[in-house]
């Protein structure tokens, strides 16, 4: 229930206290739009629940960690930080997202990796220390971005940005690649118009 004459303060039906709005998690279902229970107590009672059914499943139960105010603990990384390295999550018990923001920019990366290459990151990994860590064309710049044939997906290594962006430009094409190393290497050639548009290329 909303305190009488206060707009902005809600009463917890667990803890009694009359809290502000926004230490209310949301629930479309309910009238004012926030659940019942204040973020803490269902933290607290989450907390409990999770311990029972844990104990009662004979698994360890993770120990308690003394979390200061204003800061939560990562069970990704093991990490307590503060409220700044979260995103925002409304529908969580504290607002915050189960993740701190380095493990989700840290599985996001992992997901690009499997679902755009098919790879994990140990694997590509493998394939920077089979390169000697430079990229497999220049043989200089430090190997960052996956390379793979756009045809069939499959892997071909990886490359630093110049070199994949450049192979990209000429169309990841090998006969196009080659005239630009003639070109390079002082073997430039011309075209011989053989009909109306249509050009042979010398041989």
């Amino acid at each position: 229930m909303r305190v009488a004459g206060e707009s902005n303060a809600k009463q917890c039906r667990k803890c009694t206290r009359d809290r502000p709005l926004a230490a209310f998690a949301r629930d479309k279902n309910r009238r004012d739009g926030l659940q019942v229970h204040c973020r803490e107590c269902v933290a607290e009672y989450s907390a409990t629940h999770y311990r029972r059914r844990r104990e009662a499943m004979g698994k360890p139960v993770r120990e308690q960690v003394d979390v200061p105010a204003g800061h939560k603990l990562c069970r990704t990384c093991g990490e307590v930080k503060p409220h700044s390295e979260w995103h925002r999550n409304a529908t969580a018990s504290d607002g915050l997202s189960t993740r701190c923001k380095a493990c989700r920019a840290e599985r996001g990366r992992q997901d690009h990796l499997k679902r755009q290459y098919g790879i994990t990151e140990a694997e590509r990994d493998g394939l920077i220390a089979s390169q000697g860590g430079v990229c497999c064309i220049c043989l200089s710049a430090p190997a960052a971005h996956v390379d793979h044939c756009h045809q069939t997906g499959k892997v071909r290594g990886v490359l630093c940005f110049n070199c994949n962006s450049a192979i990209g430009k000429l169309g990841d094409d090998p006969n196009t690649v080659r005239r630009a190393a003639a070109y390079l290497e002082g073997n430039s050639w011309k075209p011989t118009l053989v009909a109306p548009g249509v050009y042979q290329l010398p041989s």
